[in-house]
Order: structure tokens, then sequence, then C-alpha cells
């Protein structure tokens, strides 16, 4: 998919519009501004060819909480981290194919911005 998010995730509630890259070369972006004590779990499918994915985090929650959790194919959790905490990472290992990303917003107000890679290696 181009552009866009998981057709079968769905919407955003009113206020909340990520803008949303998934492009099917094993990158994904999502960016959101100005939240506003938002807690609609999020979920998108994303292809991962690969059996570790880097992760840059940037943002600013200025107010409750939000996660981002990466699950590979077989549905293990392979990566969990506060958005409210910058920086990069690298997944555990997981099973190449389809991952699900999930972000989990609790109360949450402010800005998130992630990206995540596929990398073949540790």
């Amino acid at each position: 998919m181009a552009c866009g998010s998981d057709p079968a995730t769905p919407l955003p509630t009113p206020g909340v519009n990520p803008e949303i890259i998934n492009l099917g070369d094993g990158n994904f972006q999502f960016q959101v501004t100005a939240m506003s004590n938002y807690s609609t779990r999020l979920q998108y499918t994303w292809a991962n060819a690969d059996s570790y994915a880097d992760v840059d985090q940037s943002g600013t929650i200025t107010g409750g909480t939000a996660l981002l959790r990466l699950l590979d194919a077989d549905g293990t959790e392979v990566y969990s981290g506060d958005l409210s905490e910058g920086g990069s990472s690298v997944s555990s290992a997981g099973t190449p194919g389809d991952w699900t990303i999930v972000i989990d917003p609790t109360s949450a107000s402010g800005d998130v911005n992630f990206r995540v890679d596929s990398r073949p290696t540790e």
C-alpha cells in the first residue's frame, strides 16, 4: 500500500488525523500533532521481510501516555516503547511477514512522531 492506513483499521476519532506512510519496502512512518486527551488504540499492518526493525521515535507527550508496540508475523511482541521518549532502538528478532504496529494512547495529549524500518540483522 503506497500511503494510508490498513483499511481494516477503524478510523481515528474526530480531531486526530495521523499522517501515515506505509510503503511496501519495509518503511512505516506515523505522525500526529495536537492530540488532546486521546485514548483510542490505533493498529496497522506493516510488511517486514526481515527479522528486525529499527525504530526512531520523537515527539512531545504533554499529558497521559502513549505506547508503541510491534508484533511480528506470529503475534509475538518484539518491541515496546514509551512514545514520550525519543531515540533509536532495534526490536528483538521476529518472524518476517506482516507485522502489526500498535499505538496505544491513554488520555494522551501532544505530538507523536515515529518511523519503523526493516532491518535484516541486529
